[in-house]
């Protein structure tokens, strides 16, 4: 039998504002998902359905929204624990399920599956579990492959022609393979609870997987990696979770929330069906009313375009108002933003590098008519179609409530 434990206590600091009060895995995801969803559900898809779910940072919001487990079908058909640190904070992944071996122990699993909560892909865990089993492995690691350019980000994976790892480097300087960890491992029981014990023993250890217990169990133990092909996307920062976002609003999604592979999520209100006057290549929610023009843009539930406004190439969460005349560029709006009327918001490429900079306004923020908001930009009274009459706003200021 095999137990599923989902890692989701980080607190998202290169998240800038949109994690100053929420935790990472409770992220809004393609409009009216979670991040979390997807771990979840393809749990759910895959038959596992003792599940445990670690919280840590602000983890009153993740109890509040995971509930019983309802949503996906957990109180029925299985069960779902959340489970907190003992005392303090988890000091790193590894510590947050060595605190929980005696859960693990109780639930009789002979295979631990270890996820993360901020990764948005869909894949059945049983196939994965299956080679694990015959390989004979006391680890298993899902790697996908990744542009070289980005393999920093991850824990960087080398394996022979059986597909046994060589070698595993957390986030090395200079990357010499471009196959990733996905962060997802699949441990014979005793083999972690040996390793984990080990290392909450050694004081120097971060107690973290990809930088201590993996790369431990690669020179001990047989830790073979699994590949995976499909769509795979790690929500680590603003521009991943920005990008993760507009693959499904392309013409040609790389992604897709159709098909035999259903995404579960818990409905926080009921929305009325949506109004759309012109959208392209777009993601629109239910309850949106589009009294403008949306482009290329996912839209939250709740969410207001009024006449003549433009929303183009930006994230705009629940319950937002764009103001009539006004521009939201290549922006991510967090929830309940109002932005007012005649006011452009967030512009295009910086004026000195030429890159396309993402403007975030966080939660409940007021941006007050006729007003310019932006990165690395400036705008002068007169420029253009809109009268601006007041003076630039650099968007890192705009977290407060309005």
């Amino acid at each position: 039998m095999a137990l599923a434990m989902i890692l989701a206590g980080g607190r998202g600091k290169r998240m800038d504002v949109l994690c100053q009060e929420r935790p990472k895995p409770i992220l809004p995801f393609a409009g009216r998902f979670r991040v979390i969803d997807f771990s979840l559900s393809n749990c759910i898809n895959s038959g596992i359905r003792n599940i445990a779910v670690l919280v840590d940072y602000r983890r009153h919001f993740l109890k509040d929204y995971l509930g019983d487990g309802a949503a996906w079908g957990l109180d029925r058909r299985g069960k779902l624990e959340i489970l907190e640190p003992k005392s303090g904070s988890y000091q790193g992944t590894g510590d947050a399920v060595y605190q929980n071996l005696s859960y693990i122990k109780a639930r009789g699993a002979d295979l631990v599956l270890i996820l993360a909560a901020d990764h948005v892909y869909k894949m059945d865990y049983r196939q994965m579990i299956a080679f694990h089993q015959r390989t004979g492995a006391d680890v298993t690691v899902g790697v996908t492959p990744v542009p070289i350019d980005e393999a920093h980000r991850f824990g960087v994976v080398h394996v022979d022609e059986a597909s046994q790892i060589q070698e595993f480097v957390e986030k090395p300087r200079v990357p010499q393979s471009n196959l990733a960890s996905m962060g997802i491992y699949v441990f014979r029981r005793d083999a972690l609870f040996r390793r984990l014990s080990e290392d909450a023993e050694d004081g120097s250890s971060p107690h973290d997987f990809g930088h201590a217990i993996i790369p431990r169990m690669v020179r001990l133990d047989k830790a073979f990696a699994y590949r995976f092909e499909g769509y795979w996307q790690d929500i680590g920062t603003v521009e991943s979770y920005y990008e993760a976002n507009m693959a499904l609003a392309a013409e040609s999604p790389s992604f897709s929330l159709n098909g035999d592979w259903p995404i579960s999520t818990r409905e926080e209100k009921p929305y009325a069906a949506s109004v759309r006057k012109m959208a392209t290549n777009s993601l629109i929610s239910p309850g949106c009313i589009v009294e403008g023009r949306v482009e290329n843009s996912v839209l939250s539930p709740g969410v207001r375009v009024e006449s003549e406004a433009v929303v183009r190439d930006s994230l705009v969460l629940r319950n937002c108002v764009i103001g009539r005349h006004s521009v939201v560029e290549h922006c991510i709006l967090d929830e309940g933003v109002t932005v007012g009327e005649y006011s452009y918001v967030g512009f295009g490429p910086g004026l000195l590098t030429g890159n396309w900079d993402i403007t975030i306004v966080g939660k409940g923020a007021t941006i007050p008519p006729r007003s310019a908001v932006g990165r690395n930009c400036k705008i002068y009274p007169g420029v253009g179609p809109l009268d601006f009459r007041t003076p630039v706003v650099p968007a890192e200021t705009v977290i407060a409530r309005g």
